[in-house]
């Protein structure tokens, strides 16, 4: 800031805070003003009735006068101007008619009050240096007149007095200056600390907004979007003001980095983001970025009909940037995203992080639905209703109470009849007993994790139940992609092998075939290391997803089995044309043929007919406890009747 500048602020400083001292100044003079009228009627009663007159005439002119001023917001300047001219005026006002009086004596002694008026303005007003100087001299200037007019011939009066108000006006015009000078310096110390307190301030804000905002992509970050969750939340408990969160994740993420790059995948993310930041300002919306690739939408809404909309429009805003995807393996070749969303609705014991959870089992469904789709929390559906999260406390206490347990389904050889090897399913039961299927209570493992815990269990268990005591040759068992993807699972695979005494190559671990099932480095590693353990790794349900080809390209399966649908088409030409052509496929890379299903004589003649290796289904034998394989079936017609007793 430049020296030229600083007047000009303290012009503008002075006008802001010094009006209102102004005029409370000139009202607190005008009442001493009118109070000395008790003065006038004591020493100089004669002339009273006219200086008490004059008096009140004056100040309420000029009360009247600068109220006027104050109320159409005058400049200090001339507020200043008018209170000097009022001071003088007082004084003169006041003098002329006290002249008259008869009683000289008094006066010559009243006078003296004259440099009340010469201190009131050098020291009660914040009158400018100049201003001070050139009223007071004008008050001094009238006194000196007035005692040469009365007192013409009293040298000693005239020293003594002419000397006191002479002293006065030296003496209190330099403490005015020396005010001045103070006031001045109190401006640019205020001055300076406004300055510093201004940079702190911004630098507190920009402190803030930087912990509040995500480095990459400018978005609010968790910590920011969970405070404003917090009032969304407060919004909808106390006016009823609704409001829906939607998680947005992008798909195939990783995959996108180990095929472009880390600096791609950045860019990447800033694209979705400020689109999306773009998208979600039309509804009024909030956006932060929830985690690596995840993303999270707060949005005001009044009915449940427009969050199918918005969690639509954002799906096709990410389609629309067709940013280049070519190394996923679902047929699409540009970024898309899955979103999960969630709308308020009245609930008993309702919390915060209640819809956050909805949300995000939504987003779950979306992912395991195929990705590049919306779906919206629905309490009335039972994979994503509460019902999954009473599933969900229960797996967390199913081991220790007994509430699940294994079943096995025969595996048989097509030519020689015999029983090759079994297939562990799990169950669970409920408290009450109540069965609950696989098919709601595996997802809930699989999104909460505990399918981590109940594999390890299911492992050891077909261990110690069939294989430790060589009740069946092979047990199979369904490994989900969450295991193989978890460090150490292969390690904690062996420590069950050795604490059984069982060999790696009386397990079998199906992978079923589906998106889940990313192909990198980590699934390929521990595979590797489980067929080490002479583990055998088959393929599940091949032909029902989009990453088949890619895997019996880079993995050395055992066994292939080929989707139930396949078998049950074959009542068209078509379908049996396709099972034929999947059969071919199958063969060219040399892996064992599995195909369940298998519910009918017709059926088992056609896989006969097709030369598959082995069978699976209703009309080989049902699932049946650990308990009827204790005796090892021999033949074919020895396994039938056991399988099929159950």
């Amino acid at each position: 800031m430049s020296r030229d500048e600083l007047p000009v602020l303290y012009r503008q400083y002075h006008d802001e805070y010094g009006t209102k001292a102004t005029r409370l100044g000139i009202w607190s003079s005008f009442l001493v003003y009118m109070l000395f009228s008790i003065t006038d009627i004591l020493l100089v009663p004669d002339v009273a009735a006219y200086t008490v007159a004059a008096r009140f005439t004056f100040g309420v002119v000029m009360l009247s006068i600068f109220e006027l001023l104050f109320r159409w917001n005058g400049r200090s300047a001339w507020l200043d101007r008018l209170c000097a001219a009022a001071v003088f005026l007082g004084y003169l006002i006041w003098l002329v008619p006290s002249m008259m009086t008869e009683h000289t004596v008094n006066m010559s002694y009243y006078m003296v009050f004259g440099a009340i008026f010469m201190m009131g303005a050098n020291l009660f007003f914040s009158f400018q240096f100049q201003l001070s100087v050139i009223t007071s001299s004008l008050v001094f200037s009238v006194f000196f007149l007035a005692m040469v007019v009365l007192y013409p011939h009293d040298t000693s009066y005239q020293i003594a007095f002419g000397t006191f108000y002479l002293s006065c006006f030296v003496f209190t015009s330099y403490v005015n200056w020396k005010l001045n000078q103070e006031r001045y310096n109190v401006f640019l110390n205020a001055l300076e600390a406004k300055i510093q307190h201004k940079e702190a301030t911004e630098r507190g804000q920009a402190l803030l907004n930087l912990s509040r905002t995500d480095p990459l992509t400018g978005l609010e970050n968790r910590r920011a979007i969970d405070e404003k969750l917090r009032h969304y939340w407060s919004d909808w408990q106390r006016y009823g003001s609704g409001f829906v969160a939607i998680l947005i994740d992008v798909d195939f993420f990783k995959r996108f980095n180990d095929f472009y790059g880390h600096q791609e995948g950045d860019r990447c993310l800033i694209l979705v983001a400020n689109a999306l930041a773009d998208m979600v300002k039309q509804h009024n919306g909030s956006i932060g970025r929830y985690g690596g690739e995840e993303f999270i939408v707060l949005a005001h809404m009044e009915k449940r009909e427009q969050v199918a909309d918005i969690a639509e429009a954002i799906r096709s805003t990410v389609e629309n940037l067709a940013i280049a995807h070519e190394h996923r393996r679902d047929g699409t070749s540009v970024v898309t995203v899955s979103v999960g969303a969630a709308f308020t609705r009245p609930q008993t014991g309702a919390k915060l992080e209640k819809i956050i959870h909805e949300a995000d089992r939504a987003l779950y469904l979306s992912k395991a639905g195929g990705r590049n789709c919306a779906r919206l929390f629905d309490p009335n559906d039972p994979q994503s209703s509460d019902e999954s999260e009473n599933i969900a406390a229960l797996l967390k206490i199913a081991i220790g109470q007994d509430l699940v347990s294994l079943v096995y389904q025969p595996i048989q050889n097509v030519v020689s009849g015999r029983v090759e090897a079994v297939e562990a399913l799990m169950r669970l039961n409920m408290l009450d007993g109540t069965s609950v299927p696989p098919s709601l209570f595996i997802p809930v493992a699989e999104r909460t994790g505990a399918i981590l815990a109940l594999g390890r269990w299911a492992i050891r268990t077909v261990c110690a139940e069939l294989l430790a005591q060589d009740h069946v040759r092979v047990v199979s068992v369904n490994v989900s992609p969450i295991q193989l993807k978890t460090p150490g699972f292969a390690a904690s695979v062996a420590t069950i092998l050795s604490d059984t005494g069982v060999a790696g190559s009386r397990l079998a671990f199906e992978i079923t075939e589906g998106l889940e099932m990313e192909i990198h480095s980590d699934i390929l590693r521990c595979i590797s290391d489980l067929k080490l353990l002479g583990i055998r790794i088959w393929l599940d349900d091949f032909g029902t997803g989009f990453a088949g080809l890619s895997w019996l390209r880079l993995i050395d399966f055992d066994t292939v089995k080929i989707d139930r649908s396949f078998l049950h088409d074959c009542g068209a030409p078509r379908g049996k044309a396709m099972l034929q052509d999947i059969i071919a496929l199958v063969r060219n890379r040399g892996h064992k043929i599995l195909v369940e299903g298998v519910e009918t004589d017709e059926q088992m003649a056609l896989v006969r007919e097709l030369g598959i290796d082995e069978v699976q289904g209703f009309y080989l034998g049902r699932p049946v406890p650990a308990t009827r394989f204790r005796a090892r079936p021999t033949t074919h017609k020895r396994s039938l009747s056991l399988v099929k007793s159950a």
